[in-house]
């Protein structure tokens, strides 16, 4: 019976990592885009979020019937397999909801549209986090949505803010927009990697000050990113 009363707090932490976010990068945007948008390419990231973990099951498979050798192996799993993966999902969702709409008709949308796909994606992903943890106490509840807040949740706006960049300065260079679009994404899958990697891969406090390390950098990198797109 406490579980079933734990439910709307754990539903309340599970989402408001991202809608603290998603309120913060919203007011980048001198004209707002629409609600209905916003909502749209919102459930349509927290929707491909599960599209991507049935292809990174299926490819972590394939990549483990290869032997290559482990570290080699988990690489591959860390950068190509989940950040890659993650990142062109999240373009997905912006390129096939937002591209053709008339919603999009400046270069700064570009990347409010990208945070916005990122932030429903990891508000799928802290569901399913938050979901062992629905039967306990607030704090516990709580505890784990500020982690979330402050690592995983705003690497998927920072990221995807990336990405947008190079799509709305495409806007201008449209003879080159694959090869923008494509650099964005490399960028992100690298910074992607790096933060799952010294999370993984080293753990602790050691991997705690780098991935702390990485996402202030990359914030105060999208923060240039904004003033510049805005020029």
């Amino acid at each position: 019976m406490s579980e079933v009363l734990n439910y709307p707090l754990y539903f309340f932490f599970a989402i408001l990592p991202s809608l603290l976010w998603l309120n913060f990068y919203l007011r980048e945007d001198q004209r707002p885009e629409p609600k209905s948008m916003v909502l749209k390419v919102f459930l349509f990231g927290m929707l491909f979020a599960f599209l991507a973990l049935f292809l990174e099951k299926l490819l972590i498979e394939w990549v483990e019937i290869l032997n290559l050798p482990q570290g080699l192996t988990e690489v591959i799993k860390i950068f190509l397999v989940v950040a890659l993966v993650e990142e062109f999902l999240k373009f997905l969702v912006v390129r096939e909801v937002v591209f053709e709409s008339k919603e999009l008709d400046e270069p700064i949308d570009c990347m409010i549209y990208m945070i916005i796909s990122g932030l429903g994606f990891a508000a799928t992903e802290n569901l399913l986090l938050l979901f062992p943890l629905k039967g306990e106490i607030f704090g516990r509840l709580f505890q784990v949505s500020f982690l979330r807040f402050v690592s995983a949740t705003f690497l998927h706006a920072l990221t995807c803010a990336i990405v947008g960049f190079f799509i709305g300065i495409s806007f201008f260079r449209k003879k080159e927009r694959v090869k923008l679009i494509s650099f964005g994404i490399f960028l992100a899958t690298l910074l992607h990697g790096f933060y799952n990697f010294s999370i993984i891969e080293f753990g602790g406090k050691v991997g705690l000050i780098f991935s702390a390390i990485l996402i202030l950098s990359s914030a105060y990198f999208v923060s240039i990113l904004f003033k510049k797109i805005k020029e």
